[in-house]
């Protein structure tokens, strides 16, 4: 579709203005097509992720423990903190992880209580492997813009996120 072209948002919205003129729907087009093309790459990042065994949870939990830096290591909480998850939530992640001999956890050295979570060799080959694969479909998603419209894209959406996120510097 050319950029001058009509979109099923348009049509929406052109519905809307239709029969509710009184209506302002530009806030509409925008967050509708956010949300659109939130599905539409969520699926095939997902479709993406299957060809390495994990899902977008299961990539979230290795693709933080990836960015943190060799070893690699958080606890389990720290994880949940940074992914916005219940410890609850995380610990069904690790366990499938573990299981599938992507992460490992152990004693904490430090804290008698605590646990240590850590990228296998095996984790981190999957984790790299499946990050690229991810951002290659994304730059294919972004084919369409030039490298200045890519970061004016950003730049605007980083903008919106601030003025709509609650005041969490996690986000």
């Amino acid at each position: 579709m050319t950029q001058e072209g009509v979109d099923a948002v348009d049509t929406i919205t052109g519905q809307w203005l239709t029969e509710r003129p009184d209506l302002e729907t530009l806030p509409m087009a925008v967050f509708g097509r956010i949300y659109r093309l939130s599905r539409l790459m969520g699926d095939r990042m997902e479709k993406a992720y299957q060809r390495y065994g994990i899902g977008r949870g299961e990539f979230d939990v290795l693709a933080t423990l990836r960015r943190s830096g060799a070893p690699y290591t958080l606890s389990p909480r720290q994880l949940a903190t940074t992914m916005m998850l219940t410890t609850g939530g995380m610990t069904g992640r690790l366990d499938k992880l573990e299981r599938a001999g992507l992460l490992e956890r152990a004693p904490d050295p430090h804290d008698r209580r605590g646990l240590r979570v850590t990228l296998t060799e095996r984790g981190l080959t999957v984790i790299d492997q499946a990050v690229g694969a991810g951002l290659a479909l994304q730059r294919q998603a972004l084919d369409g813009l030039d490298r200045e419209q890519a970061e004016q894209l950003a730049g605007l959406l980083r903008m919106l996120l601030a003025s709509t996120a609650e005041v969490d510097p996690g986000r």
